[in-house]
């Protein structure tokens, strides 16, 4: 009986030490036009698998989604999956809407406060948007992502779109989403910047 219960105690701890990420997004993250085995989290999760690493990616980004509806879906997911790492990739819907900015810092700030009280670090996304949406509002918006990491001393991820921008073949028609072809591009940048802030 001893025996099996040490079995059962080593099982527990290896599923608890596990780390879960899960990327909190909007259509940049959830593969827009195309399967969830082509989007960039699949490949950055498979990557880490090759490594040996004991890493669950959870990938709850919705296309269209906004900081608001990452606010109503953020505390399930936490309670649910009780991930290490929550990438917030969130916002750029919200930009081009045209909303306040300020509502949308407020939006980031909260959801920032939520994933830290569940225990789980946060890394935020920068966010750009195109450059005809006005060079006022830009200057509102583009800030944000940058004064919210310094505020809540937060890893900020550089907006993984840029480098693809202008490249052959990276680009949807819409000028916003990457193609499938990109993906496996966005997977390498994540994961040079994510590895480092996974617990060992």
């Amino acid at each position: 009986m001893p025996r099996i219960l040490l079995l059962i105690l080593l099982l527990v701890s290896s599923v608890t030490h596990a780390n879960t990420v899960l990327i909190l997004g909007d259509s940049l993250s959830a593969g827009y036009r195309m399967s969830a085995e082509q989007a960039w989290p699949r490949l950055l999760a498979a990557q880490w698998r090759a490594e040996g690493r004991k890493v669950e990616v959870v990938n709850a980004s919705v296309s269209g989604d906004t900081t608001q509806g990452g606010l109503q879906r953020l505390p399930p997911l936490l309670e649910r999956h009780q991930p290490c790492l929550v990438v917030l990739e969130l916002g750029g819907n919200d930009g081009l809407r045209g909303l306040p900015p300020p509502l949308i810092e407020r939006n980031l700030k909260a959801l920032i406060q939520l994933a830290d009280k569940a225990g789980a670090r946060v890394v935020l996304t920068d966010i750009r948007l195109p450059p005809n949406y006005g060079r006022r509002y830009l200057q509102q918006f583009e800030p944000i992502f940058g004064k919210l990491a310094e505020a809540h001393r937060l890893p900020l991820l550089p907006f993984f779109v840029s480098p693809l921008i202008g490249e052959n073949g990276m680009m949807m028609d819409d000028g916003i989403h990457p193609t499938a072809s990109a993906q496996p591009l966005i997977a390498r940048q994540v994961h040079e910047f994510l590895t480092p802030y996974l617990e060992h």
